[in-house]
């Protein structure tokens, strides 16, 4: 059984719906502190002007040490959702699947939301869908995490019934894989090449949030995240 971890993201990329469709249970590490200027609130999106960060507000002061993803709050004194959707209209309605989806999402940006998770994992389970991505997803949270680091990872592998552990290219510089090994898991590593699609606007922009390539090519999306034909590698 292959299994994959990763933290909650806003919007995430292509690379990260790709290890969780290679997976046969993927690990939602929701219980770790967040981490400032990461992808777990915030994301890129193509306009007109090249990209630009759509960005989660949250409340992060006075709870230094103490910023579980799975409780973090959300920032709701400004207008965060009413520019995103906004952003997200004025650059992706030329796109021509963006009307099958517009309605999901008009629907997440105009409803109210309280904690980052629920927000993140409402949006990540819909594009898994819509992708046709089966995976099973489980909760760190909901596991009784023990350690930190890679033994963290191998006591998530283990409680889940992993084989093998999928990991993302820079798990290579923390990694023990003779701990993985000793645990009988096999470790490997995700270079995902980026595939090369149709955009909106010219010249073609890679590492874009998913929805990119969920508008722009609608039906054919998986094929393309699986196999990245003329695609560009980091």
């Amino acid at each position: 059984m292959i299994a994959s971890i990763n933290q909650p993201a806003y919007l995430p990329w292509l690379g990260y719906f790709q290890r969780i469709a290679v997976s046969d249970v993927h690990v939602v590490l929701d219980h770790v502190q967040f981490e400032k200027n990461s992808f777990t609130n915030r994301n890129k999106v193509r306009t007109s002007n090249g990209w630009n960060w759509l960005t989660v507000p949250v409340w992060t002061k006075g709870h230094f040490g103490d910023s579980a993803i799975n409780r973090l709050a959300i920032d709701n004194s400004g207008l965060w959702a009413k520019k995103h959707w906004a952003t997200l209209r004025q650059s992706y309605a030329r796109a021509p699947y963006f009307r099958k989806y517009e309605d999901f999402f008009e629907q997440v940006y105009g409803s109210p939301w309280d904690g980052l998770a629920d927000l993140c994992g409402a949006l990540t389970t819909y594009l898994l869908d819509a992708f046709g991505i089966t995976t099973q997803l489980v909760f760190s949270s909901e596991l009784d995490p023990q350690g930190t680091k890679d033994e963290l990872v191998l006591d998530l592998c283990q409680k889940v019934g992993a084989d093998q552990y999928l990991s993302g290219a820079l798990g290579r510089n923390y990694l023990r894989e003779s701990l993985f090994e000793e645990a009988g898991i096999s470790v490997s590593y995700q270079d995902y090449f980026h595939p090369t699609y149709p955009q909106v606007y010219s010249p073609f922009e890679p590492y874009m949030a998913a929805i990119d390539l969920l508008f722009n090519c609608g039906p054919r999306s998986l094929e393309l995240l699986m196999t990245a034909p003329g695609g560009t590698h980091p």
